[in-house]
C-alpha cells in the first residue's frame, strides 16, 4: 500500500492572538494508506470536525502540513478548489444543503463543477445514486419530496458523483432510525469495496466503527491519543473509558464473560463474531447438537 494522506505536525487554533484563543488540533501527525477505511472517534470537542475540514482545505492549518499524494495541499492556494474534488466531504445532516429543482440536478452539481458533462456526467450521477440506494424514479423528483433517509442518501450521492479519491463522512448516520443507519452504513461499505477509495468515517457509534474500520484514529483534546487497528484500539477498554469513550456493547459483554471465567477471546467486536465464538464454546461443552 502507498500513502495517500500524510498529516505532519498539524495544529489549528481558533481565535489565535485573542483572549478566546483555543487550540482545537495540537501537533497531530499520522499517515493514511490508499484504500483504507479509517474510523475517527473522540469525545465532543476533541477536534474531529476541525481535523477533517483541514484534510480537504476547507480550513487551513495554523501550522503543519496536509500532504495528498506527497504534496502539500496548500502549495498553490489558488488550486485548493481542485483538492476538494479529490477529497470529498460529507458534513453532518448534509440534506440541509440540497437546493436544486430535482434530485438528479443536486447529485450532478459537484460533478458538473468538476468538469464532467454529457454521458460521463450522467454515468457518474446514476452510479452514485445506485451506490446510495436511490431508485431511478426518484431522480426526477424534487429533493424536498423525499423522506429524511432519502434526502441523506441524495446528499451523499452528490459527493460520490465527484468520484473523489478520499471520501470523508462526518457522522453520516446521525439522526437516522436503526434501519436507516444500517442501510446507509452498508451502502458506504459497498462503495468502499467496489470503488477502492479511501474512506474516513467520523462517528460517535462505537458499534458502527467496529463493523467497518480497518484502523481507528482516537482524538483527545486535539491530540492523537491512539491510531491502531480496530481490534487493538477496542482491546484497550479501560484506556478509552479514561478519556470518555466506550467500547462496543458486545465487546463489553464478552469482556465481562472473560472476567467471570468463560474462555472467550479478546477483541470480539460484532454480534456475528460473538455468536460464532459462543456457539463454538457451547458445542465443545456438548450444549449444542
Amino acid at each position: 500500500m502507498s500513502h495517500i494522506l500524510e498529516l505532519k505536525n498539524l495544529s489549528f487554533v481558533y481565535g489565535q492572538g485573542t483572549p478566546f484563543e483555543k487550540k482545537a488540533v495540537d501537533n497531530l501527525s499520522a499517515t493514511i494508506e490508499k484504500g483504507e477505511f479509517i474510523g475517527i472517534i473522540g469525545h465532543t470537542g476533541s477536534g474531529k470536525s476541525t481535523l477533517v475540514q483541514m484534510l480537504n482545505g476547507l480550513m487551513k492549518p495554523t501550522s503543519g502540513q496536509v500532504l495528498l499524494d506527497g504534496r502539500d495541499i496548500w502549495t498553490e492556494p489558488k488550486k485548493i478548489r481542485e483538492i476538494r474534488f479529490r477529497v470529498g466531504m460529507v458534513f453532518q445532516y448534509p440534506e440541509y444543503q440540497l437546493f436544486e429543482d430535482t434530485v438528479y440536478k443536486d447529485i450532478a452539481f459537484g460533478a458538473k463543477n468538476k468538469g464532467l458533462e454529457g454521458d460521463a456526467l450522467d454515468k457518474a450521477v446514476r452510479r452514485a445514486a445506485e451506490f446510495t440506494g436511490l431508485k431511478e424514479e426518484l431522480l426526477d423528483k424534487s429533493p424536498f419530496d423525499l423522506s429524511g433517509g432519502e434526502k441523506r442518501r441524495a446528499a451523499i450521492a452528490g459527493v460520490m458523483a465527484m468520484e473523489p479519491e478520499v471520501l470523508i463522512l462526518d457522522e453520516p448516520t446521525a439522526g437516522l432510525d436503526p434501519m436507516g443507519r444500517e442501510i446507509l452504513l452498508s451502502q458506504i461499505v459497498n462503495y468502499h469495496k467496489e470503488r477502492g477509495v479511501t474512506v474516513l468515517l467520523v462517528s460517535h457509534s462505537m458499534e458502527d466503527i467496529a463493523r467497518v474500520a480497518d484502523r481507528i484514529m482516537v482524538l483527545n483534546h486535539g491530540t492523537l491519543h491512539d491510531f491502531d487497528k480496530t481490534k487493538s484500539v477496542f482491546a484497550k477498554g479501560d484506556d478509552l473509558r479514561k478519556i470518555g469513550l466506550k467500547v462496543p456493547q458486545i465487546t463489553r459483554i464478552m469482556q465481562t464473560l472473560r472476567e467471570r471465567g468463560t474462555d472467550v477471546p479478546d477483541g470480539v467486536l460484532t454480534v456475528d463474531e460473538a455468536l460464532e465464538v459462543l456457539s463454538s464454546i457451547l458445542k465443545k461443552e456438548g450444549k449444542i447438537w
